[in-house]
């Protein structure tokens, strides 16, 4: 049985009001990215990733846009030193790019890190060591001053190695568990690591707030961060950066709120891999900031082939539910979604093309490379008219009357709720042509010939289901209303043209016309047929008649 009480406050409030960021209404610009999919997400994998592999993501991370990327953690296996090495020796790291390499704060650690990097361009010794009051407590048994004096120590070596290596290297320190840390020790450790770093305009090093574990909701990470933010020494000359987990669900809110309480830097995951519940998503992160009208400075617009090298690369998968990139983020099956859908989409094309503004799609999918008709509007039975007849519009160039789409809907909810199934474009097309196309039992309308005297007088050549065949004069004021009369005065049929709509389906001179015909009788219920064919007179009457044979 669940008892709540055995659990209490693990996390720590600055001792002073830190809550600028609650001032703030939006994110100004996207932070530096800083992709740790190779170390922190290889690390969590159940099947770790072979160097082929991590080859392949490292490339598509140089793709997307990473200009800061965490290859491992060399000392800690071979195949995390021979990625290092291969990546250098081969001279796959741009110049644009910096590798990033992870080591603890201890000796022969830190040296084996710098063997991995000799002849990089550059890159970033990412070294730390843990901080937080359990670990201190339970694990290390030692005094806070102790625990400060590792991560001195190991800044030292660091600046050491690296003054000795003539090396473009940057230094980066993580107080790991920041936020199980007390505010004010973790700004003094950090504090005591930049004053042996000596920061510069032009030689800047990275503080890295990690979210370890999550254990607060994000409103006390800003104010956690804000804390340092605001007494971090030689601040304007320091990289302040984040790298939150999402143990709490909430390693996006995490990031916006610490983006705006004054982290400089991110650092996250492809769709959020990693440990336990992973790591912040940067691809959501990213997007979100896209959706804002902000540049994320990552290309997301391949988000398939993204997916795909992903899920090869680490055995994951992708849920349908994730943000952006999943199957169904951008699905309406809801019909009154699909119909604000369609409208929202003909508005902004007729009004304001230039900005997205669609109900319940909060970017335009195409962004991302998805499809309209694919990825959009997903027909089932709890689709409605909107829907279906967006994609008969939009892939078929079909323009169906408002009130036969309704029986379009219908018609699509039955067969879907009958299969238990979501039913493809083309399935709907289906439907469309066998419930309003070409019907021709049991009246079939053969030929008809017109003679114009005083009005317009049809000759209609017809036969039943029963092999009657017959010919029928009829006038009226139209060629189809000459027609129409000649059918019910022989076959004795009471309704009423209720709806007749036309439009041609391809814009050439040898175009075909499609007719719409809605029939109304007597006990109100309204039948529906359509006609395909280049000569329009033709078209509407093969309407007219499926429109009656649907009685």
């Amino acid at each position: 049985m669940m008892d709540y009480r055995k659990y209490k406050r693990q996390y720590y409030l600055p001792p002073e009001d830190c809550f600028d960021w609650v001032k703030k209404d939006h994110i100004e610009k996207a932070p530096q990215w800083c992709s740790v999919d190779l170390r922190d997400g290889n690390q969590a994998l159940v099947i770790p990733m072979s160097l082929e592999q991590k080859l392949k993501f490292y490339e598509l991370l140089i793709k997307v846009g990473f200009k800061e990327i965490e290859i491992g953690f060399p000392a800690a296996s071979e195949t995390e030193y021979v990625l290092c090495r291969t990546l250098i020796e081969r001279n796959m790291i741009p110049d644009d790019v910096t590798i990033q390499v992870l080591t603890q704060a201890r000796e022969h650690i830190i040296r084996k890190t710098f063997e991995a990097i000799k002849g990089a361009p550059h890159a970033i010794v990412h070294v730390y060591n843990s901080t937080s009051f359990a670990q201190r407590q339970q694990v290390f048994r030692r005094s806070k001053e102790a625990v400060k004096q590792i991560a001195i120590d190991g800044a030292k070596l660091l600046k050491e190695l690296g003054d000795q290596s003539g090396q473009d290297l940057r230094f980066e320190y993580s107080p790991e568990s920041f936020t199980g840390t007390e505010p004010e020790y973790a700004l003094e450790v950090c504090n005591a690591v930049l004053d042996v770093w000596q920061p510069r305009a032009d030689h800047k090093p990275i503080i890295n707030l990690p979210v370890t574990v999550q254990l607060s909701e994000p409103h006390v990470f800003a104010q956690q961060v804000e804390y340092i933010h605001k007494h971090l020494k030689y601040r304007e000359n320091v990289v302040l950066s984040i790298h939150p987990h999402n143990d709490r669900g909430c390693g996006t809110a995490d990031t916006e709120l610490g983006i705006l309480a004054g982290a400089d830097r991110v650092e996250g995951t492809l769709f959020g891999n990693g440990e336990r519940t992973g790591n912040v998503d940067i691809v959501t992160v990213g997007m979100n900031l896209y959706a804002q009208g902000i540049d994320p400075g990552l290309d997301f617009s391949n988000m398939n082939e993204i997916q795909e090298v992903y899920e090869n690369s680490t055995g994951m998968e992708i849920s349908p539910r994730q943000p952006y990139a999943g199957k169904l983020v951008f699905a309406a099956f809801s019909g009154s979604h699909q119909d604000a859908i369609a409208k929202g989409m003909k508005w902004r094309q007729e009004k304001d093309p230039a900005h997205w503004n669609v109900p319940y799609l909060p970017i335009d999918p195409a962004d991302v490379g998805r499809s309209y008709d694919a990825d959009v509007i997903r027909i089932n039975s709890q689709s409605g008219k909107g829907g279906v007849g967006f994609i008969l519009e939009t892939k078929y160039g079909l323009k169906l009357p408002k009130k036969m789409m309704e029986a379009m809907g219908y018609a699509c909810k039955e067969v879907s709720d009958r299969k238990h199934e979501e039913l493809e474009m083309e399935e709907i097309f289906d439907i469309f042509k066998s419930e309003f196309e070409g019907k021709s039992s049991p009246i079939n309308v053969t030929a008809v010939h017109f003679e114009q005297k005083d009005g317009m007088t049809a000759h209609v050549s017809a036969t039943y289901d029963d092999g009657e065949a017959t010919v029928i004069d009829a006038a009226g004021n139209g060629r189809l209303d000459a027609v129409s009369n000649a059918l019910k005065e022989h076959y004795q049929l009471d309704y009423t043209l209720d709806t007749y709509e036309e439009h041609a389906l391809e814009k050439s001179s040898s175009s075909r016309a499609i007719a719409y015909v809605g029939l109304k009788w007597p006990d109100g219920r309204m039948t529906w047929g359509a006609g395909l064919d280049p000569d329009i007179i033709r078209a509407s009457i093969d309407a007219l008649v499926t429109a009656v044979n649907n009685r």
